[in-house]
C-alpha cells in the first residue's frame, strides 16, 4: 500500500481522537440539544455515504460485469445488515442514554461497555474506507481515489462529535479527562484496523468487491436504524436532531459529489 492509503484509512481515526480531545474544553456534561444535533448528524452523514460511496458503485460494478445486477448489492447489503445484528447480539456494551446493557451477559465496568459501544459503530465504517480504497487501488473505474478520501474525510466529520459524545459520558462517569479522552480515542482504533483486514481481503478477491462495498452500507445503515437515529429522538428536542441529519446528509452528499 502507498502513503495515500495509509493517510487515507487514518484519517476517521484522526477525527475521533479530535472529537475526544474536547473532553479537555467542554464541561463536564455535554448540552442536551447539542448531543442531539450531533447524533443526527453523524446519521446523515452515515446515510448519504452508504447510498453515494458504496451502494451506487456496486450497483454500478454490477452492471458491468452483467447477470442481475441488483443482487450483489441486495445480497451484500442484508448480510451487511446481519454481521452488524450479529456482533450486536454478541458484545456485551451499553449505549449512554440507556441503563440496561445489551449483548451477552457480562461482568464489565460500565465505563468499558459504553467504549465497546462505540467501538461496535465504528467498525463498519472502517471496512466502508477500507473497501473503497481497495477498490481504487484495484484500478477500478468505477472507484476513484478521490472518492475514497472523501468518504474518508466524511466519516471523519461524523466521527469528531462521536469522539465528543463518548469521551464526555465517561468523564461524568467518574473518569478523569486524560483517561476519558484516552478511552475515547482507543474506540476509533478499530476503523484503521478494520480498514486495513478489509483491504487485504479485497485484495485477495477482487471479484467480489460489488458485494463488500453493499455489505459495508448494510453494516452502517444498522448501526444508524438501530442506534443513533432512536438515541437522537429519544425524550424532547427531538427536531433538533433531523437538522442535524439534514445537514450531515447533505454535506457528505457534496463531498462525494464533488470529489467523487
Amino acid at each position: 500500500m502507498n502513503l495515500n492509503v495509509w493517510i487515507g484509512i487514518l484519517i476517521p481515526f484522526a477525527g475521533t481522537t479530535l472529537g475526544a480531545a474536547m473532553v479537555f474544553f467542554m464541561r463536564k456534561e455535554m448540552n442536551v440539544k447539542l448531543q442531539k444535533m450531533l447524533l443526527g448528524f453523524a446519521s446523515g452523514v452515515m446515510m448519504a455515504a452508504s447510498v453515494w460511496s458504496l451502494l451506487i458503485p456496486a450497483i454500478d460494478m454490477a452492471e458491468e460485469k452483467g447477470g442481475f445486477s441488483w443482487m450483489p448489492p441486495a445480497v451484500g447489503f442484508l448480510l451487511g445488515m446481519g454481521f452488524l445484528l450479529l456482533l450486536d447480539t454478541l458484545t456485551p456494551h451499553l449505549h449512554f442514554t440507556e441503563e440496561k446493557p445489551e449483548g451477552m451477559p457480562a461482568h464489565l465496568k460500565k465505563t468499558t461497555m459504553l467504549v465497546l459501544a462505540v467501538t461496535l459503530h465504528n467498525i463498519p465504517e472502517g471496512m466502508a474506507v477500507g473497501v473503497t480504497f481497495a477498490g481504487a487501488m484495484t484500478g477500478n473505474t468505477v472507484m476513484t481515489l478521490a472518492g475514497a478520501f472523501a468518504l474518508s474525510v466524511g466519516i471523519a466529520i461524523q466521527n469528531f462529535p462521536e469522539g465528543a459524545i463518548i469521551s464526555m459520558p465517561l468523564q461524568s462517569q467518574g473518569l478523569s479527562k486524560r483517561r476519558s479522552f484516552v478511552y475515547g480515542a482507543l474506540s476509533g482504533v478499530v476503523e484503521p484496523i478494520a480498514a486495513l483486514l478489509t483491504i487485504l481481503l479485497t485484495g485477495l478477491v477482487v471479484p467480489l468487491l460489488p458485494y463488500l462495498l453493499s455489505f459495508a452500507a448494510g453494516a452502517m445503515i444498522y448501526v444508524v436504524v438501530e442506534e443513533l437515529i432512536p438515541e437522537a429522538q429519544t425524550g424532547p428536542h427531538s427536531n433538533i436532531s433531523t437538522v442535524g441529519v439534514a445537514v450531515g446528509f447533505v454535506i457528505m452528499m457534496i463531498l462525494d459529489v464533488a470529489l467523487g
